[in-house]
């Protein structure tokens, strides 16, 4: 059960991102899950509320690619947080073709909140925490 509400936004696929085989490229989607987090983030009032000596960093990115999406096709990029642990953070992401339905990616974000002086993991504050239910 994810704890933050979904932020989702639409998208029409523009020639730059596509590939040799002529659809989306595999490393665009991972690009377009940290903008869509950092947006999300922003958007509820994280950035304010983790200040200015914390950062979240990326630990680790996983995408299942399910169905290739080409260029012109209006896609729904979804996001939410699944869960927050002391140090960490769980992001889960669906892209979705908008004419058929279908799911075309799935990934998920580790995300680390880090102390931004000395770059180690530190506990999530409850302020930031509270931004996300």
């Amino acid at each position: 059960m994810p704890i933050s509400s979904i932020y989702s936004k639409f998208i029409i696929i523009p020639k730059s991102v596509i590939d040799e085989n002529g659809h989306v490229n595999n490393v665009v989607y991972v690009q377009w899950m940290q903008d869509i987090a950092v947006e999300h983030y922003a958007s509820i009032g994280g950035i304010e509320a983790q200040g200015n000596e914390s950062t979240w960093v990326v630990r680790e990115h996983k995408v299942e690619y399910l169905l290739p999406a080409f260029e012109g096709e209006e896609i729904e990029i979804k996001t939410w947080v699944e869960n927050i642990r002391r140090v960490r953070s769980l992001r889960k992401y669906e892209f979705i073709r908008k004419s058929d339905g279908k799911i075309l990616v799935r990934g998920e974000t580790d995300w680390v909140f880090v102390d931004t002086k000395t770059g180690m993991p530190k506990a999530v504050p409850e302020e930031v925490i509270k931004v996300f239910t």
